[in-house]
C-alpha cells in the first residue's frame, strides 16, 4: 500500500521521506513508497484499551444549545488509546500513501452527496501510514480534492518521520453528522459535507482543502467554547503531550503553503490545517 505519481501506471519508487512528489493526470491508483527514518522521539508508553463507554454518554446542552466544556475524564487526561484497525496494517513501516479515484463503495459510505462544492471527480481516496499510540503502523483513509493531495501526503510523510502518534483516521460516515455530542471523539479526517462552524457557507473540510487532526489532542478553542468538549485537559498547550501539535510537527503542512488553526488569534483551532488558513 502507498504518495502517488498520477500516471496509467502504477509506480514504486524509493526514497527518502518526506521528499513525494504527485502529479494528477488520468488518475489510476498509484504509489510511491519512502523508506523509514531512524528519528530522536522517544517511544510513547503502551497503548491503553478503548474504554467501552467512548462515544456512547451524550452530553446536554446549555441554554445557548451549545455544550459547555467538561471535565476531562481521567481515562482521557493523558490519552494513549488502541487504533481501531479499519483497514488492513501495511507490511512495512516505511512510509506509504496511495492515490487512487474514489470506489463507488467508499463515496456511498462518505458525506459527500450532489450538492457538496467539490464534484466527485475532483475527489480522491488517500490511503496514508500512521504511527499509533501502541507503536504501530496503521492505514489510514482520507478523502481529498485532488489539488490538495500533494500538501497533505507531504504532511503526514512528515509527521510518520516525527513518529508522531495519531489514535484513528477513517472518513466520517452520514449518520455521524446528526449524532448528539459526546464530546470524546478524536478520529483524524479530511473530506466533510457541512457547513462552517456557526455559519451556512461550506467549511474548508466540504471543499476537500482541510484535515483535522487528533481533535481530541487538539481542540478547537474559541473563550469558553471547547470542541470536542471533554478535551479541556488538552486546552493547555505549554507542555506538548503524544499526539498534541506543534509547530514542528505542522511543520509538512505549513511547509506546502498550507496554514494551522494553532497560528489563529481570535481562535484557537489546533487540530486544524487547511489549504487556504480558514
Amino acid at each position: 500500500m502507498a504518495v502517488a505519481c498520477g500516471g496509467d501506471d502504477d509506480v514504486a519508487v524509493e526514497r527518502t521521506a518526506p521528499d513525494t512528489t504527485i502529479v494528477d493526470d488520468e488518475l489510476a491508483p498509484t504509489t510511491v513508497t519512502t523508506t523509514p527514518l531512524t528519528t530522536t522521539t522517544e517511544p510513547v508508553p503502551a497503548a491503553a484499551p478503548r474504554p467501552d463507554w467512548l462515544g456512547t454518554r451524550v452530553l446536554q446542552p446549555g441554554p445557548d444549545g451549545l455544550v459547555p466544556a467538561q471535565p476531562t475524564p481521567p481515562e482521557l487526561v493523558d490519552r494513549r488509546l488502541e487504533t481501531p484497525d479499519h483497514l488492513p496494517p501495511p507490511p512495512t513501516q516505511a512510509f506509504q500513501a496511495e492515490v487512487s479515484e474514489v470506489p463507488d463503495d467508499v463515496l456511498a459510505r462518505s458525506t459527500w452527496r450532489p450538492e457538496c462544492p467539490v464534484p466527485r471527480e475532483e475527489l480522491r481516496w488517500v490511503l496514508v501510514t500512521f504511527w499509533g499510540f501502541d507503536g504501530e503502523i496503521h492505514t489510514g483513509e482520507l478523502l481529498l480534492r485532488a489539488d490538495a493531495v500533494e500538501a497533505v501526503v507531504a504532511g503526514f510523510a512528515h509527521l510518520h518521520e516525527r513518529r508522531f502518534p495519531i489514535e484513528e483516521m477513517r472518513i466520517v460516515e452520514p449518520w455521524e453528522l446528526d449524532t448528539p455530542p459526546t464530546g470524546d471523539g478524536n478520529n483524524t479526517t479530511a473530506f466533510v459535507c457541512r457547513p462552517t462552524r456557526g455559519s451556512s457557507s461550506w467549511s474548508e473540510h466540504a471543499q476537500g482543502r482541510a484535515v483535522d487532526i487528533n481533535p481530541f489532542h487538539n481542540p478547537y478553542v474559541k473563550g469558553d467554547l471547547v470542541l470536542p468538549e471533554l478535551a479541556t485537559a488538552y486546552v493547555d498547550r505549554t507542555e506538548a503531550r503524544p499526539g498534541m501539535l506543534t509547530v514542528d510537527d505542522v511543520a509538512g503542512f505549513t511547509g506546502a503553503g498550507w496554514g494551522w488553526g494553532g497560528h489563529w488569534r481570535s481562535l484557537k483551532d489546533h487540530m486544524h490545517v487547511s489549504a487556504t488558513d480558514r
